[in-house]
């Protein structure tokens, strides 16, 4: 038998104690999951496809171990600008193991799975309406601004504010290596609706430094 499922936003097809690697998932290592998304099912010449899923079927995996995936290199330029940029990247993975697949039976089990997704939901657009686009700082991108946010800098103003080195530390788990020098000046311009000012900055910027 063999199935195919999404887990974690992406789909694989599966089959009793196959091993493979998923975006990183919450649960700890040695803990069992529930994959209630489940498309389709082939058991021989029989094939079971959902309406976009099978209702009541799952399957379950139990979690190896959580590791980082190969390095990534992102290289970004820009023409007649003097502008290079070079980082790496290594994705959050979680290795995991299928335990069984089940064509019934997963109806409960698949509702309170929903529950749970649905409450950290409501929560996660009062964060973000309430600050400025960090990502139109010279060298910030959506992970370093998610971090930011975390850390509570959610404004250009607050970004303004902060020292090069303290952001620097913030973010020192982020991959890459981030020139902050300029942000806070970016920032304040950014602040004060200084988008003329602020594009001629940037367009001096060579790796976050200015030439």
């Amino acid at each position: 038998m063999y199935a195919i499922v999404e887990i974690a936003g992406q789909q694989f097809k599966i089959e009793k104690d196959q091993k493979l690697f998923v975006h990183r998932l919450q649960e700890d290592e040695g803990a069992t999951i529930n994959i209630d998304k489940v498309l389709l099912v082939g058991d021989g010449d029989n094939i079971t496809l959902g309406a976009p899923v099978i209702e009541g079927a799952f399957a379950e995996a139990k979690v190896l171990s959580h590791l980082k995936g190969d390095k990534v290199i992102v290289f970004k330029k820009k023409r007649r600008k003097g502008y290079k940029k070079k980082n790496g990247h290594r994705q959050y993975l979680s290795e995991i193991q299928i335990s069984s697949i089940s064509i019934t039976g997963g109806k409960k089990t698949a509702a309170k799975k929903e529950e749970k997704k649905a409450e950290p939901k409501k929560a996660a657009p009062k964060a973000s309406s309430k600050g400025d686009d960090l990502k139109k700082i010279e060298g910030i991108g959506p992970k370093i601004a998610t971090t930011l946010n975390e850390s509570g800098i959610v404004t250009f103003s607050d970004l303004a504010n902060a020292k090069p080195e303290d952001i620097s530390e913030m973010i020192k788990d982020v991959r890459g290596n981030h020139v902050t020098t300029t942000w806070p000046q970016q920032a304040q311009l950014a602040a004060d609706g200084k988008w003329d000012e602020l594009k001629e900055l940037q367009d001096r910027l060579d790796g976050g430094v200015e030439k």
